[in-house]
C-alpha cells in the first residue's frame, strides 16, 4: 500500500514537472488546421499546416487543434514564456489582442 501511494506521489509530481517544462522544439509542420473563432460577426481563421510562430487575431476567442500534433498557446506575440498545450481534437479560450501560438 505504501509502495502505491508512493508511485502515485512520483506520477503526480513528474505530470506537475511535465507542465511547466518548456515545450520542446519541433522541426516539422503540424498536417491539419487550426482553427480560430473571434465573434460571431467575423469568419472563422484557419491555419492549415501550420508551423513557426503564429500571432492569434485581435479578437481571438477560442483555439480549435484540428491538426495531428499539439499547439501551444502562448499570452504574448512572440511564443515565449508559458504557454498551455492544446492536444489534437480539443481546443481552448485564448488570451485575445497579444496572444499566439506555435505548432
Amino acid at each position: 500500500m505504501i509502495v502505491r501511494a508512493i508511485l502515485v506521489s512520483m506520477v503526480a509530481a513528474a505530470s506537475v514537472i511535465g507542465l511547466a517544462a518548456p515545450a520542446p522544439a519541433t522541426t516539422r509542420a503540424a498536417s491539419g488546421q487550426v482553427v480560430v473563432f473571434s465573434t460571431e460577426l467575423l469568419p472563422l481563421d484557419v491555419y492549415q499546416d501550420p508551423s513557426g510562430c503564429k500571432q492569434l487575431p485581435t479578437l481571438a476567442h477560442v483555439l480549435n487543434n484540428q491538426t495531428d500534433g499539439p499547439v501551444q498557446v502562448y499570452g504574448n506575440p512572440f511564443c515565449l514564456g508559458p504557454s498551455v498545450t492544446v492536444q489534437p481534437g480539443y481546443g481552448t479560450h485564448v488570451p485575445g489582442g497579444a496572444g499566439s501560438f506555435s505548432a
